[in-house]
């Protein structure tokens, strides 16, 4: 027997996971619909963005392609997400005997909270997770084309996981509960831990403690964090985090957006480069195309998923991340990390200083706020009045 087919007797045996990172939008696309096309039992798609046009109608017809050949495929957009999409856009899935859901139709009483996670499982052994949304703009090399994104192929128990939280979200994702529905813990709020693997999941108050307190347990022993961020804008408390590993000694650097779908966010996020910046942290902005990918490495921990490290991810929106310590996925992704630093620009301290205007000060301070205080509020506000309704 081979040395490779020895090792898959092992992971098999073992129940480990396997993992392959997508390094930009042209592999995961060609990763997801190869794995599509195999599928043989089922498919579970849920993502916040899903726009028609050259990519998403590839996907639809695969889904339906699938469906056909007696493949169980279900569907879940996001209704603010997928804004654009038409109604009708997976009329001849359903045709067919596939399912769609919108998460969270459309209502002023609940618009904040949003589904921004992206899923896919096939056949329960195959899963995809990342910041790919499915649209023309996330596919290319993220350098020439196509916005900067990673993601993260999962072959093994991990997958049938991140099924079942599909599974929990698909079946509440009118959000219309009665009051202790709304209350209790889920699987696609909750922390789930495995062997060598945890799931963080998040929803609205629920799950995003965990996820804090996660990061900010892994920052406190550090001896490097590499951070690609496409909204980046951290609660106090992991700031800090940061601040005193990189007065430690520690070696931390942010991969951060230099051209940004969110404008104000890119602006709330400068705002902190001079307190960063002044205790050691290296902060460099990434060019080519829009950044969009979110990875956390902290020495041989990794950490994927669709969450940013902002105040929506750390605190609104229902997110998934899994947090892996797996030494040669934590120095591939350095790799990767390495590999787009030749594409950014760095922020140097006194440059950074000299050119800054006293309006631009004024203007982050204000982004800031309505980013990381507003915002917050009128989510708690949002959900204290549900689960009082």
């Amino acid at each position: 027997m081979g040395t490779a087919a020895v090792a898959e007797r092992e992971r098999k045996e073992t129940g480990a996971n396997r993992y392959r990172w997508l390094r930009n939008g042209q592999e995961a696309v060609t990763a997801m619909l190869e794995s599509i096309a195999r599928a043989e039992r089922s498919v579970r798609l849920e993502t916040f963005i899903f726009h028609s046009g050259e990519v998403g109608d590839t996907f639809r017809a695969a889904l339906v392609a699938a469906q056909k050949r007696g493949v169980r495929v279900r569907v879940m957009c996001d209704a603010f997400g997928s804004l654009k999409l038409m109604a009708s856009y997976w009329d001849e899935l359903v045709k067919v005997g596939g399912a769609f859901r919108w998460f969270n139709p459309l209502d002023i009483k609940r618009i904040i909270h949003r589904d921004h996670r992206k899923i896919l499982v096939v056949d329960e052994e195959i899963a995809f997770i990342g910041g790919f949304n499915i649209g023309t703009e996330y596919c290319g090399d993220g350098v020439t084309c196509g916005w900067r994104d990673l993601g993260l192929r999962i072959e093994g128990p991990l997958a049938r996981e991140l099924a079942d939280t599909f599974n929990d979200l698909f079946a509440r994702a009118d959000c219309r509960h009665r009051r202790f529905q709304r209350i209790r813990h889920t699987r696609a709020d909750a922390v789930v831990t495995g062997p060598d693997w945890t799931l963080l999941l998040t929803g609205p108050g629920r799950g995003h403690r965990a996820l804090k307190q996660s990061l900010e347990h892994d920052f406190e022993r550090a001896k490097s964090i590499h951070i690609m961020s496409a909204y980046f804008l951290p609660n106090l408390r992991l700031l800090r985090e940061l601040k005193r590993a990189a007065k430690r000694g520690a070696k931390v650097q942010l991969l951060l957006a230099g051209k940004s779908d969110v404008w104000l966010m890119r602006i709330a996020t400068r705002g902190l480069y001079s307190s960063l910046l002044r205790v050691g942290i290296e902060i460099y902005e990434y060019r080519p195309q829009i950044m969009h990918a979110k990875v956390v490495v902290v020495d041989d921990v990794v950490y994927a998923g669709s969450a940013n490290l902002d105040a929506r991810s750390l605190s609104i929106n229902y997110e998934v991340l899994a947090r892996i310590p797996d030494q040669v996925l934590a120095e591939e992704a350095r790799q990767i990390f390495a590999g787009d630093l030749k594409h950014s620009e760095p922020i140097e301290h006194k440059e950074f200083k000299k050119t800054r205007r006293l309006w631009e000060s004024f203007i982050e301070r204000w982004a800031f706020f309505l980013l990381a205080r507003v915002d917050p509020y009128l989510a708690r506000r949002q959900r204290h009045h549900l689960l009082q309704s």
